[in-house]
């Protein structure tokens, strides 16, 4: 008999994946600022919780380079890709290490929804990694590209979250050392992204 997913996030078995949140995209995906915000609050969050960041970069010399809202100078990589899933052989490489080599969550967020952050999913997926797709801190150029995205990566497998119950999820306990810091993460809900109307 199969196991449900029940969809838990240990945090020492979790690492967050920044994908391609590039300067050049900044103009062309919906909600971009939105997005922005709710990443930045994700990447502050791996660094409160001590969890391992990887970061992408889709053809840098053409899109640029990641935001400068974003710190990722913790990353434990920014590697430079062609391919449109991060799973390219150094972040392979990478995640035989991460999590003390235990690595079974990933806390997937960036862009474009129906592009880059499906074919991690997949490649994630088909590695037996859990796959929490950020929700509010993900999009594409066209909100019908992003909606059908996220319906697909649920229907793929991957669990499709938002972030303060990624974030509270991985604190699990007002009593955590860290839930005063994450709190202060939260305490103004993220920006609205016009999910809520989208069925998604």
């Amino acid at each position: 008999m199969a196991t449900k997913k029940l969809g838990n996030l240990v945090q020492g078995k979790t690492a967050f994946f920044l994908c391609d949140v590039q300067e050049k995209f900044r103009p062309h995906i919906k909600f971009f600022t939105e997005i922005l915000e709710v990443a930045q609050r994700l990447v502050q969050a791996s660094k409160i919780l001590d969890l391992p960041l990887v970061v992408t970069e889709q053809y840098p010399k053409g899109l640029g380079s990641t935001v400068s809202e974003l710190d990722t100078s913790f990353a434990v990589g920014v590697f430079p890709k062609t391919k449109f899933s991060m799973v390219i052989p150094p972040v392979e490489e990478q995640m035989k290490t991460l999590c003390g080599g235990n690595l079974a969550h990933v806390v997937l967020f960036g862009i474009e929804a129906h592009v880059c952050i499906q074919q991690t999913v997949i490649d994630l997926l088909a590695r037996d990694i859990d796959v929490h797709v950020v929700a509010d801190a993900c999009s594409s150029r066209s909100q019908t590209d992003r909606i059908f995205a996220l319906e697909r990566l649920r229907q793929a497998g991957a669990i499709v979250t938002t972030s303060e119950s990624v974030l509270l999820q991985l604190v699990g306990d007002k009593d955590h050392p860290k839930f005063k810091e994450i709190q202060g993460l939260i305490k103004v809900s993220a920006p609205d992204s016009n999910l809520v109307h989208s069925n998604i």
